[in-house]
This record gives C-alpha cells, structure tokens and sequence, in this order.
C-alpha cells in the first residue's frame, strides 16, 4: 500500500507561531502560540513539540508547507527559510501558502480575505472569481471590485467594515492558519510547485542607510 502522505506546516507571518501536522486528510497534531516577536527562537522547538505529540520524526515527513505572508517582514523570512533547510535537509518539498488563502480556505463561493498591513492599510485578494486575483495593499476606500451580488464572504482583519462597504457577510477562518496551510500545501503534492518565496506586497520599514560608507584604504 502507499504510503499516507505526512505533511508539517508552519507560519509566523503575524503575531503567532503556528504549526500543524496533517497525516492523509486527518489533522493529528496543531498548536498555535500568540507571540510579538521570538519567533525565530521557538518555532523549531514549536515543530519539534508537535512531531512528538504524534509520535512522528522529521524522517517521516513527505512534504513541508509554509505560510509566505504577507504579513510580518521577520516572521515571513524565518517561516520561510526554516522551511527551505528542513526540505534540503531531509530531501522533501517544500510548499509555500499565502495566509490570505488560508484564511479564505474552505469558504465557498467569492471570498475576500484580508490581513492588517499597518498605517491603515490593508493586505486584500478576491477569491472565487473568474478571473485570478492577486493579492493587493489597499485602504477600505478603495477595495478591489467583486461582482455585483456577489455577496462575498468577508474574512480576516475589519471583515465587518468589509462586508458593510461590499455587500458581504462576515465570518470567521474556518480553521486555524497552520491547519489550512497544511491543507492547501497537501492539494499540491505531486504537482510542481516554486520552491518558496516570501511575498511581500509593501518596502520594508527599515530603509537602508543614506548615509555615505566609510572609505576603506589599503
């Protein structure tokens, strides 16, 4: 018989550090912890603990799925390039999802997921339309069109003031980030998929220094 696929997936593109193990189509191990910062101290560990809670090794794992943001500068980069070495390292895929589609995953019909992006901004996509959206940097004056009685279904940060200004109905994720991460990462096995990148839709806030470098003499 073949093997059940065994997948890990993890995010920290927001104020968490998530991790949830997906073995077939069961979900058999998730955490998530609040966190501002110190991501990149605990989310091995984090990993490490849930593999335990099932009795799994990282030997075991078919495939690594990771959030790419956007989100959190930091936490995207740490999620990301924990999950490229784990795959190198153990000579198994890794997958990057978007937390905006994991926070519309198994939502049906149009979405709109959104993420706070600071500075009154926010991180908008549009699912389920006919045509393929990318995912935006917008304010809630001027939000991506969605069909007209569309009644999409509105996730994520202000959902409310979303579904008030489109139409639409708030709810909630239906399960948490890592969960749906797995999921969605499990829908690509087989298939060949980027190795991950962070996705970033705004600069840094850290802009590089102006000032002139110190000359070097020999």
């Amino acid at each position: 018989m073949p093997k059940t696929p065994l997948l890990l997936a993890f995010d920290t593109s927001a104020a968490h550090c998530a991790a949830a193990l997906l073995s077939g189509d069961q979900i058999i191990a998730s955490v998530e912890e609040p966190m501002n910062k110190g991501q990149g101290e605990r989310l091995l560990g984090l990993c490490a603990e849930v593999l335990a809670s099932a009795d799994v090794a990282y030997s075991d794992l078919t495939a690594i799925g990771v959030g790419i943001g956007p989100g959190n500068f930091t936490g995207i980069r740490i999620a990301v390039s924990a999950a490229r070495g784990l795959a190198l390292g153990l000579g198994v895929p890794a997958i990057g999802v978007s937390h905006l589609q994991a926070l519309a995953f198994g939502h049906d019909g149009v979405v709109i997921s959104s993420i706070d992006a600071r500075q009154d901004k926010l991180f908008v996509q549009v699912f389920g339309t006919m045509d393929d959206r990318d995912p935006v940097m917008c304010g809630l004056d001027d939000l991506p069109s969605v069909p007209s009685r569309a009644d999409p279904v509105c996730v994520g940060h202000q959902d409310d003031m979303i579904a008030a200004l489109c139409n639409g109905t708030a709810l909630p994720p239906r399960m948490p980030v890592a969960e749906a991460t797995a999921r969605i990462a499990a829908t690509k096995l087989g298939t060949r998929t980027p190795r991950p990148a962070p996705l970033y839709l705004r600069p840094a806030d850290a802009a590089p220094a102006r000032d002139t470098p110190p000359a070097i003499f020999s």
